[in-house]
């Protein structure tokens, strides 16, 4: 099996293990078709690095992926520990910000502290929502008294939250 990360180097931190998989299931795998596309720094018009290239089959596998999660793991997840867990993700990326800002700079051409600004409002997204997992309750709050109001319970979206 051919290796699903490749070492790439950044100006600010040096050498890293770049994922050049696709996240599905807890794990990086290679796309169903496996084909692959090449990201270029359009600063530079180099090509940083050659990825799996998602497609259809490669999203209907994640999404299917996902409903299993919810309807195991995650629904069965208290809002505290979803608040950890969503906690612990934002430790780690305030742990490599440095990591991602350089990535994301090189990746997006744009200048390094835009690029630190991203990675803070990414942190600060996460911190936001691990403070809201276990305070929304789907209480039906009443704001006009002509209307009548519920709160129907269902997953939003899979996929990221930011």
């Amino acid at each position: 099996m051919a290796t699903l990360s490749v070492e790439l180097k950044t100006p600010i931190t040096g050498p890293y293990q770049q994922p050049i998989g696709l996240f599905i299931n807890g794990e990086w795998v290679k796309s169903v078709d496996g084909k692959k596309l090449e990201v270029v720094n359009p600063s530079t018009e180099e090509v940083l690095v050659s990825v799996y290239e998602g497609t259809e089959k490669d999203i209907d596998l994640a999404v299917a992926a996902a409903r299993v999660a919810f309807n195991t793991t995650w629904k069965t997840t208290t809002p505290e520990q979803r608040a950890i867990l969503l906690l612990k993700l934002v430790e780690l990326a305030e742990k490599n910000k440095e990591l991602l800002a350089a990535v994301e700079s090189l990746d997006n051409g744009k200048s390094i502290n835009n690029a630190r600004g991203d990675v803070a409002a990414v942190i600060g997204c996460l911190r936001y929502y691990a403070g809201w997992a276990d305070k929304i309750e789907g209480k039906t709050i009443d704001i006009d008294p002509g209307m009548h109001h519920y709160t129907r319970l269902e997953p939003h979206y899979v996929g990221p939250m930011c």
